[in-house]
């Protein structure tokens, strides 16, 4: 059985437009000669407790009745931004909002969210349309950047 070519060569595909194909992931990173490996992760965890998180919490619970979430530009200032900057406070690490990158015309757009510590970067896709979807267009996203960064594990979140 032929298999079925998803991308095409004389076509440009952002970042987005990863999310938007209709087909499964693993069929989507073997065109870019990648796999995908569904496994349980050990990550690296710590019991500091986060002195500012009731107080975040709070604060989304007040205002999130007077907000509408109808759209991820909307999440994302409201839900996602908060605790991101919670984030790079406890990591002190520096934070690119809307990040560009373009590897080529397969392997484009912008990042949400990318920190990036001494050792170590994480890309934040911030998604709640669909996570399967967005989990796509993060492993793309952190297939691009291998392209442009020297090091061994990209981690990344939806």
């Amino acid at each position: 059985m032929a298999k079925i070519k998803i991308l095409q060569e004389d076509q440009s595909y952002t970042f987005r437009s990863y999310f938007e194909l209709p087909y499964e992931a693993d069929d989507i990173l073997a065109e870019l000669n990648y796999s995908l490996t569904r496994a349980e992760l050990s990550l690296p965890q710590t019991n500091h407790q986060l002195a500012s998180l009731p107080e975040l919490k709070q604060k989304i619970r007040t205002f999130l009745p007077f907000i509408s979430l109808s759209n991820e530009t909307a999440r994302r200032e409201t839900l996602v931004s908060p605790i991101m900057l919670e984030v790079v406070i406890y990591a002190q690490c520096q934070m690119r909002i809307e990040y560009p990158l373009n590897v080529n015309n397969w392997l484009k757009g912008n990042l949400d969210y990318l920190l990036r510590s001494t050792n170590n970067l994480l890309v934040i896709e911030a998604k709640k349309d669909d996570l399967t979807r967005g989990f796509t267009q993060l492993a793309v996203e952190l297939i691009a950047l291998s392209h442009i960064e020297e090091q061994n594990v990209f981690y990344g979140a939806v």
